[in-house]
């Protein structure tokens, strides 16, 4: 690991979630793989404890499976595990899509709008991994406009399952090209109220993630 990882701030534990979960999300950390800890503590300046705390918090996330007494690894997804999650997921962001074009605000809606328009500034630089970043907050964030909170919950819990998976459909230039066209038909949709254009934007945008990602898994 490059030195350059190192947390300045050891007190603050979303630091060393975030930093850990980047690592498993842009794979430097694989998938399967045993988390050698204190190789991961030395190389992050941080001390065991608030490292194991990040630990279980990924753990709560679905990304790291926490054995005691045999140490921790990357939880591994077979394809029948992604494909079954993408399922789900695009049923219920197609619903997401259709009751926040009904029960947002116009405020609400707007903030959501610059929220893509940050992303598309991330895509014209090609920086990968803060587009990945506003784009999972964009999905967050639409999945709270429905204003049902066991959506919400629910959407939450699988996409948090998928980091990496959703982060290695950007891989190919192509496939990046395409998330992006169908996030500019999200958003048309999404100033036009029209719920089922949504709705089935955002199911079809999921179920093509699943094309970009299964020969990779």
């Amino acid at each position: 690991m490059a030195p350059s990882i190192a947390i300045t701030n050891r007190s603050l534990h979303d630091q060393v979630v975030t930093r850990v979960r980047d690592l498993i999300i842009e794979g430097k950390l694989e998938p399967g793989s045993r988390i050698d800890e204190a190789q991961l503590i030395e190389d992050l300046g941080v001390s065991r404890t608030p490292f194991r705390e990040a630990l279980r918090t990924l753990a709560a996330e679905g990304l790291v499976i926490v054995r005691p007494s045999k140490g921790s690894i990357v939880r591994k997804l077979t394809p029948e595990d992604v494909f079954s999650m993408l399922e789900v997921l695009g049923q219920l962001e197609r619903l997401a899509g259709e009751l926040a074009c009904v029960r947002a605000s116009d405020e609400e809606i707007g903030e959501l709008v610059e929220l893509h328009e940050r992303m598309m500034a991330c895509y014209r630089k090609r920086d990968r991994m803060p587009y990945y970043k506003l784009n999972q907050e964009f999905h967050s964030r639409l999945a709270e406009l429905s204003k049902n909170e066991t959506l919400k919950e629910m959407q939450s819990n699988i996409q948090a399952r998928l980091k990496r998976i959703r982060y290695i459909g950007n891989q190919k230039p192509d496939s990046w090209d395409g998330a992006v066209a169908d996030h500019e038909k999200m958003v048309q949709a999404l100033k036009d109220r029209d719920g089922p254009g949504l709705g089935q934007a955002m199911e079809s945008h999921l179920m093509k993630t699943w094309d970009r990602v299964k020969d990779s898994i």
